[in-house]
């Protein structure tokens, strides 16, 4: 593996996000005929991170918060719990029309009726995220950061978070911070901003050490052409999807790691689960296995997560490939939207397929 990891360093992951909560409602009831629900802190990228710190390796997030908000206290006590540090101003609210943070409303759906989620995010926090409030200097140079993980998520929120991504993805190279990037495309954010954030996600690619998506992602995000072989089920496209991949590395020759999940639905609450990793010329296949489903948000975080914790780690590809797919599978298990494994053996034994009772 050519990756080369800062050593002496305070952080093993840190994030740009802009932090949330998320409410769902217990027992898989949808949200329209509910008055109870379970709140948590959440964004994606925090949820990326969460393999790690739950592992004993320290996470930091780089965002803003609302001032004396107590969803601003809730989300941090949140992340101090989660071995997760946070870094960014408080902004003054501003009034009750000024600035808060984000809220996601979400059922798991079950069985026949799919999962809805609503994003309420008018007056976000996070969006105006900027490089002015950040200290790159002390966070990269001096206390030290292994890999900087970005999403498509935040980095598509604003005009402001856009620069910002691009700005301290500038700033971790500066310092050898290793870079990962999970595309993650959602077209509500796109619309209306196709060509720039096009041209941004491209160069945020072109300096991406490992390189995490799916087919949608990278042909939206990147213009590069999905897969061309396969029938209508996930397993018979493998071959389409390591075309792909090749076509991918050919166009940013920088990374040197891919991720590539597989996913198909037979129901919400079954799915078949594959991953393919590329770690410079080795293929890592772990072909699509049945896995049972609580509630699919946070999957694809869990495994980008797993696949961090693996380069983390330094473990051999084809074991940071299976520690990744268990981790995406964990996360399905549980109401949170990110798995937090109490030591490595529990992801493990989901790889295992071993659900036998630990006493």
């Amino acid at each position: 593996m050519k990756l080369k990891l800062r050593t002496n360093s305070k952080y093993g992951i840190a994030v740009p996000t802009s932090m949330g909560v998320r409410i769902t409602p217990p027992n898989g009831a949808p949200v329209h005929t509910s008055n109870s629900y379970f709140m948590q802190a959440t964004s994606a990228e925090s949820n990326a991170v969460n393999i790690a710190s739950s592992l004993g390796i320290k996470g930091l997030v780089l965002t803003n918060f609302v001032e004396d908000s107590p969803i601003s206290y809730f989300i941090k006590s949140e992340l101090r719990r989660r071995n997760i540090d946070y870094f960014g101003p408080d902004i003054p609210q501003g009034g009750p029309w000024g600035y808060r943070h984000q809220f996601n409303i979400a059922d798991s759906g079950y069985g026949t009726r799919g999962p809805r989620v609503h994003n309420d995010r008018a007056g976000e926090v996070g969006r105006v995220l900027n490089a002015k409030d950040f200290d790159f200097e002390s966070i990269f140079g001096v206390e030290g950061v292994q890999i900087l993980h970005i999403s498509g998520l935040i980095a598509a929120i604003s005009k402001e978070t856009t620069r910002f991504c691009l700005d301290v993805i500038h700033a971790a190279k500066d310092y050898g911070t290793l870079v990962s990037f999970d595309m993650n495309h959602r077209d509500t954010f796109w619309k209306g901003r196709e060509t720039e954030l096009r041209a941004a996600f491209i160069e945020m690619a072109s300096k991406t050490d490992i390189l995490i998506g799916n087919e949608e992602d990278y042909q939206l995000c990147l213009g590069i052409e999905g897969p061309k072989e396969g029938g209508t089920d996930i397993t018979s496209q493998i071959n389409g999807f390591k075309e792909m991949v090749e076509r991918i590395k050919t166009a940013y020759p920088n990374a040197n790691v891919f991720g590539n999940t597989l996913r198909q639905v037979i129901s919400v609450n079954e799915h078949l689960w594959g991953a393919i990793t590329l770690f410079e010329n080795t293929w890592n296949v772990i072909e699509p296995r049945p896995i049972q489903v609580l509630d699919r948000i946070g999957g694809g975080d869990g495994f980008a997560g797993g696949l961090l914790y693996g380069v983390l780690k330094e473990m051999e590809p084809e074991k940071a490939t299976q520690f990744a797919w268990a981790s995406g599978a964990l996360a399905t298990t549980v109401l949170e939207d990110y798995a937090t494994p109490v030591d490595e053996e529990m992801v493990w034994s989901i790889y295992k397929g071993n659900a036998r009772v630990k006493r």
